[in-house]
């Protein structure tokens, strides 16, 4: 999947792809034995390589894969520093933890430039332009690819995926001749290959991902086939064992007769494992009729076959990239489901004019043949900041704490059914995710410009849900910052349970009598806000809240309503004379968006609920000025094993100076520092610097919850620290 000729291969000549691999094998052993005795030769010179990655010492979390059969069967994962930092924070909603839909799904597999690239720093990486997906709305299913034994999901993909209602699968692969040495261990035995099964069931419950991709891409013995039967079979039990609802998926690679030869459909050389596994990702290189055919040999598990598409267009049906929508159509009209494989295409490729406008293009490409496979809210609390996980600043409640470029995608929240154009009677608006200007919360928003006629609105598609109200009313909270007479409001659409449907506006604060005579003939209700906010700070957020019952509807879309009430008025400085700018301009930024049940609580335990600890607490030298480095894992968790909801922390360092030093300097300014966001209940701290003077630090750990709500900094709690040496 790597290499352009080998897709060609693949297709045409399967068998002399299997010489040209141990070819090309030898050759790399050859290699490497030389180049291990030049290295001997030369080991008098001191090497600046850095040391081998040890996952059992304390270092910057990380996600990796597992590379031997041994590192599998020793459970020696678990012992690692990192494996509690890689067990996922988001379980995937009721609705999404049973089996898929019986209908057509999508699949997406990730393969972007092979794997653990900015997504491998769990706390976050300095990427503002790192690749992320963010049309989740479309997708079913997540596979995360490399080409190492055992992939294991980065927690980032996995907690954004599972907010949507994604599952998530690692990958299991053989290929090349290791691939076919580590096959002769796996394969030895029914126990063995129960046992591996095992192991990887282990993992991904323990990891809190949702099952696997198996890619075996080696010849085997016939006689070894029972035995991988038995892998696929027992893997699949123990995965529904230990995950209900979980996924196990058989790529289409090996056959039943232990040839290395890729069908391109479901055919009686891969159906064995087809029928005791969850489903078959088929190769990516099949004909038009091939979709049609694989529908009639699945019966009524049709759906459960997934037609491979390769977005980088290597011999797959469409040619992939720009025309991948023309394979879709197909798979569409003959009502089996789809496997794109490799969408970071757009990213590796560099598609103009850049990533985003060229990400967004595609996906609607593919939102255009297929359909919305998610619906969100469909629960509450529900909260977006339309943060896409990077960016270049980031700040809390309208306040910027760092201008640091950061990347995170487990800090995705959830992302808006943006179409590539909206719906406008009057004007031209661009609307996008916005990871420049500043934001309300996060690192994005939703910015709205361009022109707008006065007697004209503009909407833009937000969410689609499928929300039920009950009896009590339900509150809605957005933030915006608007330039004029620039005005955003929300659409809402409901539909009863007899199929009635009623369109209401949470309009913006402004002129009631205004508002109502402009509005009155478009919507069945128009409601103003009844409480607006202006932020006490430099930034020029308003906080609008409004509220609605209706009870026994189901909310079905959010829309943003853009408009004008009247033309702008300003002075001209030049000649000091009352001028109307032009009543075309147009521009609002929308923050973020809470809706909630009036009836929840979103009161934070207090401080002294929590136990904090540190551990791993290192001190070093930084330079000759007396200043000290620190690293520390912070930990934390509430008294009594009490369990909470809490989805994430903001993390902060207050470093306080020494009182008969900075009395004599004259300086007792503390500094406040914003660290990163921890999704589980620890954060390592390295080589913080922490300047000569400094008597004690003090972490803050701000919770924060699933209504975008955040706990007071002097409530949060805390761990004091006393400088080493001070």
């Amino acid at each position: 999947m790597t290499f352009n000729f080998r897709s060609y291969f693949k297709s045409h000549h399967p068998q002399t792809l299997a010489s040209l691999k141990s070819i090309l094998n030898s050759f790399f052993t050859f290699l490497s034995k030389f180049n291990l005795m030049a290295a001997n030769q030369n080991s008098v010179h001191p090497s600046d390589d850095p040391p081998p990655f040890d996952p059992s010492e304390p270092s910057i979390p990380v996600s990796y894969p597992l590379k031997t059969l041994e590192e599998l069967e020793s459970r020696s994962y678990f012992d690692s520093f990192h494996f509690p930092f890689n067990k996922v924070s988001v379980k995937l909603p009721p609705y999404a933890a049973n089996e898929l839909p019986k209908r057509r799904r999508l699949l997406v597999c990730h393969d972007m430039a092979g794997g653990y690239l900015d997504d491998k720093w769990i706390q976050g990486g300095n990427n503002p332009d790192a690749y992320a997906i963010w049309h989740w709305y479309l997708i079913d299913v997540f596979v995360y690819f490399s080409h190492s034994l055992v992939t294991l999901p980065p927690p980032c993909w996995i907690n954004t995926a599972h907010k949507h209602g994604v599952k998530v699968l690692g990958t299991f692969i053989l290929e090349w001749d290791e691939g076919k040495r580590i096959a002769n261990k796996l394969l030895s035995s029914k126990n063995s290959a129960q046992m591996y099964a095992e192991r990887l069931s282990e993992l991904a419950a323990a990891l809190g991902f949702d099952g696997w991709l198996v890619n075996m891409e080696v010849s085997l013995d016939v006689r070894q086939i029972p035995n991988l039967k038995e892998f696929v079979s027992h893997l699949t039990q123990s995965m529904h064992s230990l995950v209900p609802g979980s996924l196990v998926l058989w790529y289409d690679s090996v056959t039943i007769d232990g040839n290395l030869s890729w069908q391109d459909q479901l055919n009686e050389k891969n159906k064995p494992f087809f029928d005791i596994s969850d489903g078959i990702f088929v190769n990516y290189t099949w004909r038009e009729n091939y979709p049609k055919h694989s529908a009639e040999v699945a019966g009524d598990r049709k759906f459960d076959v997934y037609m491979g598409i390769d977005v980088f267009g290597r011999n797959t049906y469409g040619g992939g990239q720009w025309t991948t929508n023309l394979a879709l159509d197909v798979i569409k009209r003959d009502n089996v489901s789809a496997a794109i494989f490799a969408p970071g295409w757009v990213y590796e490729t560099k598609q103009l004019p850049d990533f985003q406008t060229a990400q967004n293009r595609w996906w609607a490409l593919v939102e255009k043949s297929w359909d919305i496979s998610q619906n969100y809210p469909r629960t509450l609390p529900f909260y977006s900041n339309f943060d896409q996980g990077h960016g270049y600043q980031f700040t809390v409640d309208g306040k910027q704490m760092s201008q640091t470029p950061w990347n995170n995608i487990s800090s995705q929240s959830f992302q808006p059914f943006l179409e590539f154009s909206g719906e406008s009677t009057g004007g031209n608006l661009k609307v996008a995710v916005d990871i420049k200007e500043p934001s309300y919360n996060g690192g994005g928003n939703l910015t709205f410009s361009g022109t707008l006629e006065d007697d004209f609105q503009f909407s833009a598609r937000l969410f689609e849900g499928k929300l039920q109200l009950a009896d009590s009313p339900v509150h809605f909270t957005y933030s915006v910052n608007s330039n004029g007479s620039s005005l955003l409001g929300l659409s809402l659409e409901f539909t009863s349970a007899a199929a009635e449907q009623k369109s209401v506006l949470l309009a913006s604060s402004g002129d009631s009598l205004l508002t109502m005579s402009r509005f009155v003939r478009h919507f069945d209700n128009v409601i103003m806000p009844h409480r607006v906010t202006k932020l006490e700070s430099e930034s020029s957020w308003v906080i609008q809240e409004s509220s609605i019952a209706m009870e026994g509807y189901m909310l079905t879309k959010i829309h943003a309503v853009c408009y004008k009430l009247r033309p702008e008025v300003h002075k001209s400085e030049s000649q000091g004379k009352t001028m109307a700018l032009s009543p075309s301009e147009y521009h609002a930024v929308l923050g973020h968006l809470a809706i909630n049940s009036l009836t929840l609580n979103s009161d934070f335990p207090p401080s002294t609920s929590w136990l904090v600890e540190g551990n791993f607490t290192k001190w070093s030298s930084s330079d000759s000025n007396g200043s000290r480095k620190l690293n520390v894992k912070l930990v934390w968790k509430l008294k009594g094993g009490k369990t909470h909801p809490f989805p994430k922390y903001n993390i902060y360092v207050k470093k306080q100076p020494d009182l008969s030093i900075a009395e004599s300097n004259g300086s007792l300014q503390l500094v406040q520092e914003y660290l990163g966001v921890a999704v589980v209940e620890a954060y390592y701290v390295s080589d913080l610097v922490v300047p000569s003077g400094t008597s004690s630090v003090t972490f803050i750990i701000q919770v924060c919850s699933l209504d975008g709500a955040l706990q007071k900094l002097e409530e949060s709690p805390s761990l004091d620290l006393n400088v080493q040496g001070s």
